[in-house]
């Protein structure tokens, strides 16, 4: 191991570069849908060894000391992202000829952008580098800390976090609700770079002692908590959630949309499956209603006609608001909104946190003028809604609606939950076909229902459509692809007897225990040096 470690230490130029690119890319193996955790105790140490050797070749300001850290922690960024992220890019085939220029910008723009975050998480962990398991600990600091920042930084985009390769099954993602994905992460790096102590054995019987501890505890933590007794249900909500596996190239389409409305219909009328019963609440996925309703009212009437009594219907649709409706001076919403029975639309709630590029363009002026125009293929640019709150079900049950990737924000939805029964995320992956993106985006809803302690009742166009339960263990789901419903009896806890959310507080403690021992044996090496 040592002969291998001082291999990778040494490596300079495009060499360099290149290991950290694939070590990077392997890292993804330990998300969804691969869940191949062990890849990561390869590709941290390996990241560990380059910044070992990340050092300037000559004397240099404080910059350029720091500039191999960054270069490498960039190019392990940009392997990471780029492996984990492709699929990205198939939005943009959706209609090949008008946006299949863009490809190369969407593929590998976006990971050669998200790749800076690690850069600067390379460097910051080269500042506090130490022998030893102190720069484990560094390391596991430093991204931890770009982690959390990226859940927010330039709109937020927090997709496949570190943690997530720690927390692969239920078992394992229980702990989330003590760490939170902040802590998570920080515990992930910390441990998974722990075998790079093998190399020169330094610290090897206390690293490995606490990596010990820490997946012990780990799955312990996750054992206890799933062996535990469900708590009372404060209700039973019977649920049917839609996919309609509708091609995104027909959606927009006038000429079919009656079909696929009538379709709609036809999937939420249908008998309940053998051993369900009639369901409370009917769930649509994101934008299913293909029309305007202050278009065609008659579509309303439709559904209060095939709504049974006491039924509610949630369906995810474009909601249209200004002085002319329709016209030059109309706002668009992607919305999600509450049916009754009667066919009346009984509450709403606007998407808060809109896709860059997808659904409206940043800075619209200047793009337009340099040529960049909307590149999700869609039938408007959408305006933010300006209000999170829950919707309220006739049935009595309140209900936090996270539309598509608002999902992916621990605390937006922990925010919003906290004084519901149930989260509902409806959405349209079938931008990104059968590619790992709708995986890694149903791994979201299930860490969510960890954090919260809630049942998640997510509605997909294409898939993938489920139930989770508030352990994060999957009730009922459908694959991708296929046209269907699910039909589920959900225990539904009264408000408040659910599991506390999340500490941040927790998370942040945990940051800083590891900051300080960072800097602890950061300074102890230099005390000796002298």
């Amino acid at each position: 191991m040592e002969r291998h470690a001082g291999r990778i230490i040494l490596l300079w130029g495009w060499k360099r570069a290149l290991v950290a690119f694939v070590a990077g890319a392997f890292a993804v193996l330990g998300q969804a849908p691969y869940d191949f955790f062990a890849a990561c105790f390869v590709s941290f140490p390996i990241l560990v060894w380059l910044l070992d050797g990340a050092v300037a070749d000559r004397p240099a300001g404080f910059i350029r000391r720091l500039m191999p850290a960054f270069s490498t922690g960039w190019w392990f960024g940009f392997g990471y992202f780029l492996a984990g992220l492709w699929w990205v890019g198939g939005a943009l085939l959706v209609e090949a000829e008008s946006f299949a220029w863009a490809l190369p910008f969407a593929v590998v723009g976006i990971p050669l952008i998200l790749a800076f975050f690690y850069g600067f998480a390379a460097a910051l962990a080269r500042l506090l580098w130490s022998d030893g398991i102190g720069r484990i600990a560094a390391l596991a600091f430093a991204f931890g800390l770009i982690e959390w920042l990226r859940t927010f930084l330039f709109t937020g985009f927090p997709w496949n976090p570190l943690g997530f390769a720690a927390m692969p099954v239920p078992l394992f993602m229980q702990s989330v609700t003590i760490a939170g994905v902040t802590g998570m992460n920080v515990l992930a790096v910390f441990v998974f770079a722990m075998p790079a102590l093998l190399a020169d054995r330094r610290n090897l019987k206390l690293g490995t002692a606490l990596a010990a501890v820490l997946v012990a505890a780990h799955a312990g933590y996750g054992y206890f908590k799933l062996s535990r007794p469900a708590q009372p249900a404060g209700r039973t909500l019977n649920v049917r959630v839609v996919q309609p596996n509708i091609d995104l190239s027909e959606k927009w389409d006038g000429r079919v949309r009656d079909r696929i409305f009538a379709s709609m219909l036809q999937l939420s009328a249908e008998a309940p499956q053998p051993g369900a019963k009639k369901p409370d609440l009917i769930i649509w996925p994101e934008t299913s209603v293909p029309f305007l309703f202050t278009e065609r009212p008659d579509a309303l009437v439709a559904i209060g006609d095939m709504l049974g009594d006491g039924q509610t219907l949630m369906a995810g649709t474009v909601r249209a608001e200004g002085e002319s409706v329709a016209g030059a001076d109309t706002r668009y919403y992607n919305s999600v909104v509450s049916i009754n029975d009667k066919g009346e639309i009984v509450d709403a709630i606007d998407k808060v946190h809109l896709v860059p590029f997808g659904e409206y363009i940043p800075f619209a002026g200047l793009m337009e003028r340099i040529g960049l125009t909307q590149l999700v293929a869609g039938p408007m640019n959408f305006s933010a809604g300006t209000d999170r709150r829950p919707l309220e079900l006739p049935s009595g049950i309140k209900a936090s609606a996270f539309i598509c990737y608002e999902i992916i924000f621990p605390r937006m939805v922990a925010v919003d939950a906290a004084s519901t029964g149930i989260i509902v995320n409806v959405t349209n992956d079938a931008w990104f076909g059968d590619t790992p993106g709708p995986y890694q985006h149903f791994r979201q809803s299930q860490v969510r229902a960890v954090e919260n302690g809630l049942p998640v009742l997510r509605a997909a166009n294409t898939g993938i459509s489920g139930i989770v339960d508030p352990s994060g263990r999957v009730v009922d789901a459908l694959a991708m692809n296929v046209r269907g419903t699910i039909d589920v009896s959900l225990p539904v806890a009264a408000i408040g007897a659910a599991s506390p959310p999340f500490s941040r507080v927790n998370a942040f403690l945990i940051m800083l225990l590891i900051a300080v021992a960072a800097s602890g044996l950061k300074l102890r090496q230099r005390l000796r040096a002298n």
